[in-house]
């Protein structure tokens, strides 16, 4: 249930009807004055359930286990902000427990032959491609409406986590929430980074930009946490469920790019309806696919994982489209912060600096960025084809590989590990269509790694257990 908005006194819901419009618009949304209503509502009763961390930690009917989370997360916000130089205001400083799984329901729609999203637009924030609700059914049914009275592929997900950007840190900021504060240590560190740096830079109407950032900052910020905080079961956890997402999106950059040329070609060639939707759908079965193949390959080694599903379920080019804005512009802000020296104020002045230019120059100057990023990731890229092939081949026992990617988590940056595992991972499934070998995902074999890498190796892997 949510709480009443009387918990919060009438003089403090004065003071905040005129910032919470604004804050409705941060929720992906515009229109008729209904939504705008269902967004301050929403927001304050949020905000009207907020109890500060320190009360809860003194409280004796506070649970043990949600004590033990808002510690970490109190150590996690004091980091952000004295290692990566995020905003020191009140956020994360208070608690809500919404009663329910989501803080909002989020809606993306695009059209049935190409991957830009529908956006929403209003002032201040300017244009989003998505639009929340607070009430699922809400978001439903404008799916509904969207699908039927406009012909779009829709997707609804459920957001654990948002923004308002610091507009509310007068009135206590954005509090940590029931929907996340259970996350493995790595993710929740990675959530509320991303969280803050919306608050550090934001640029109105340009959505993949600002979320790029974000990624790009959680990417990094919560490789030192791990490496410089983090326990050894922590940092493991972290690594294992790191590996499987950045794999999962490599899939879905594979088939959004596979999916863009489809819709070139039509464009190109002005291929009938007919057409288009049968090349698409066999796009989409590929993906489905290789996307089996890497459950396969999860469950094969010990560690099964169905949190994907969800997403492959409603797969789209909503969906697709949506991906594109948290991880495209990614590799560009990696190399910003690499030629800042990976110093975290000079990056954030950099990144406002690009804010602050014109929306065709700041996206030149990233694609610029982007190009220098391809040299440093090249050999991250060339061992993953080259180890693939070779375990493919039988001329690399896969536990070898899965030393030699437990080291790489242990002594570079996580980023250059995700894409070193992805690239094996990926190029092996699309190479052989067949799941990686259990063994490569297998961290039990750290301890020779450097020496399988420069060819000691045991002996060649075994037909039977090269492959499920």
């Amino acid at each position: 249930m949510m709480p009443m908005i009387s918990a919060l006194n009438s003089g403090v819901i004065r003071r905040l009807a005129v910032p919470l419009a604004l804050a409705s618009a941060l929720l992906a949304g515009c229109g008729s004055a209904g939504y705008y209503a269902q967004s301050v509502r929403g927001h304050l009763a949020l905000m009207a359930a907020a109890r500060p961390i320190d009360e809860l930690l003194a409280d004796p009917v506070t649970p043990a286990d949600l004590k033990a989370r808002l510690a970490l997360a109190r150590r996690i916000r004091a980091f952000a902000t004295a290692e990566l130089a995020l905003p020191d205001n009140p956020s994360y400083h208070r608690y809500s427990d919404l009663g329910r799984r989501a803080a909002v329901w989020n809606v993306a729609a695009a059209p049935p032959d190409g991957l830009a999203l529908k956006r929403w637009c209003f002032a201040v924030v300017g244009c989003v491609g998505y639009r929340g609700y607070y009430d699922e059914a809400d978001a439903r049914a404008l799916a509904a409406e969207l699908r039927s009275g406009e012909g779009l592929e829709v997707m609804v997900y459920g957001v654990p986590a948002y923004s308002t950007l610091g507009w509310l840190n007068w009135a206590g900021g954005d509090p940590l929430l029931s929907t996340f504060i259970r996350y493995p240590e790595g993710e929740l560190a990675r959530l509320i980074f991303h969280e803050l740096t919306h608050q550090r830079v934001y640029v109105g109407g340009d959505t993949m930009f600002n979320e790029s950032y974000a990624t790009a900052v959680e990417r990094l910020g919560v490789a030192r946490w791990l490496s410089t905080q983090a326990g050894e079961a922590a940092r493991r956890e972290y690594a294992v469920f790191d590996a499987r997402r950045q794999a999962f999106r490599q899939l879905t950059r594979q088939t959004r790019r596979e999916l863009a040329a489809v819709y070139e070609k039509k464009q190109a060639e002005a291929l009938a309806g007919i057409a288009l939707t049968a090349i698409k759908n066999e796009v989409m079965e590929r993906f489905r696919q290789r996307y089996a193949a890497l459950k396969a390959g999860w469950a094969a080694a010990g560690t099964p994982f169905d949190g994907f599903d969800g997403w492959v379920a409603q797969a789209n080019n909503a969906s697709f489209g949506l991906q594109a804005a948290y991880d495209e512009r990614v590799p560009a802000f990696e190399a910003l912060f690499a030629r800042e020296g990976s110093d975290w104020p000079r990056f954030h002045a950099a990144v406002r600096d690009l804010a602050r230019l014109p929306g065709d120059e700041r996206g030149a100057r990233l694609d610029a960025l982007a190009g220098e990023a391809p040299a440093r990731h090249a050999s991250a890229a060339r061992t993953g084809s080259i180890a693939s092939k070779r375990i493919a081949e039988g001329e690399i026992p896969a536990r070898a590989v899965a030393r030699f990617l437990s080291r790489i988590h242990a002594e570079t940056d996580a980023a250059q590990a995700a894409r070193t595992a992805s690239a094996v991972s990926m190029n092996f499934c699309m190479a052989s269509s067949r799941p990686v070998p259990s063994s490569f995902f297998q961290a039990s074999h750290l301890a020779r790694a450097t020496k399988s890498l420069k060819g000691g190796l045991s002996r060649p892997l075994s037909p039977s257990v090269a492959c499920l």
